[in-house]
């Protein structure tokens, strides 16, 4: 594979949801987006277009949050992929760090490090991660969107350049940002993280 020939993965994380504002975590529920969240993802699209990037490939996870964010930001034809699902959380779902913190009297308790029962270990997410990239990279083209999700994306990214999934934790991700991961000569690297785009309006926020 020559520097032509080595694709640009844009990652997108959806917009805003009702458990996302509360710093709930959201791993398999389907939650719909907010109206901020429906407006980021408007926002993603008018930014996207300023930009002028022709995106040979448009892919999204199956969730109706990522759906819907590729649908409002202008890639209604993005392809389900069901690879770039979130992170399943088993018995964490739709709770807070700081409510589990106090129920488990340990005030240093976090998801990255926590014992998943009933759910996804981070190393399992890491290997899903894995195949995502190599479907993603297969499809071809200079320029390859995906919409997805917080913690999947940030273990996807860690991944990338050759570190543990768990790594992730390291990669903050607002809702409604782009990150681009490329290449730089013949090693992976990443290349923008966390942007949110300039549309010239308000609407973005």
């Amino acid at each position: 594979m020559t520097d032509t020939e080595r694709p640009r993965l844009w990652l997108v994380r959806h917009g805003e949801t009702e458990w996302s504002a509360g710093h709930k975590h959201t791993g398999r529920t389907n939650l719909p987006l907010t109206a901020r969240g429906r407006a980021q993802a408007r926002a993603l699209g008018r930014g996207l277009a300023r930009l002028g990037v022709h995106f040979d490939q448009a892919f999204t996870s199956p969730l109706d949050r990522a759906r819907e964010t590729a649908q409002l930001a202008g890639f209604d034809t993005a392809r389900v992929m069901d690879e770039l699902r979130e992170w399943d959380y088993g018995r964490y779902e739709g709770r807070r760090t700081l409510d589990i913190r106090r129920e488990e009297d340990n005030p240093d308790w976090l998801i990255w490090r926590a014992a998943i029962r009933d759910g996804e270990s981070p190393a399992a997410v890491g290997r899903r991660a894995d195949e995502a990239r190599d479907r993603l990279l297969a499809a071809g083209g200079d320029n390859v969107i995906v919409f997805a999700h917080g913690h999947f994306l940030r273990m996807f990214a860690a991944r990338w350049i050759g570190l543990p999934a768990r790594a992730g934790q390291y990669l903050a991700l607002s809702t409604g940002t782009v990150s681009i991961l490329g290449y730089e000569h013949e090693y992976r690297v990443i290349e923008q993280w966390n942007a949110r785009l300039e549309t010239g309006d308000r609407d973005a926020s």
